[in-house]
């Protein structure tokens, strides 16, 4: 499965993934849904987010993660997906799906793995504003 989409990721999406990564042997399932919200900073009003990648060197890297949280957290299950292209408010962004026998292990590989797909993969995001302006952020 690819971690990097250009298709929408829709709430049955989500569903879909949960179920995908929960099996018996799950006792939590953590779910990370990221929105892109109509933020403000006193200037502009955010309409939309453009996010391009660099998808030969993202998706092995975003594998690796996964590869890794699996290993460290013994997990039952793990998925991820980031959209590209042009997202709106209030569409999803990004979703990771961790299942684990326990809570503790679910919620620390999301964290894990949200924290270090933003930080480490060579994705970029470009706020568009309501006015028709837009800026590269970090």
């Amino acid at each position: 499965m690819a971690y990097l989409t250009t298709a929408p990721i829709s709430w049955d999406r989500v569903a879909y993934l949960n179920r995908w990564v929960s099996h018996g042997g799950c006792g939590a399932v953590m779910t990370f849904i990221g929105l892109v919200r109509a933020d403000q900073d006193g200037r502009h009003v955010v309409r939309a987010l453009l996010y391009e990648a660099y998808p030969e060197l993202a998706e092995p890297l975003i594998q690796r993660l996964v590869n890794e949280a699996h290993t460290q957290w013994s997990l039952e299950g793990v998925q991820a997906q980031h959209r590209l292209g042009l997202v709106e408010v209030g569409q999803i962004s990004v979703v990771v799906v961790v299942a684990a026998q326990h809570r503790a292990q679910a919620y620390a590989a999301s964290q894990f793995l949200i924290e270090r797909i933003k930080h480490d993969v060579p994705i970029w995001k470009r706020e568009q504003y309501e006015d028709g302006t837009s800026q590269w952020i970090t």
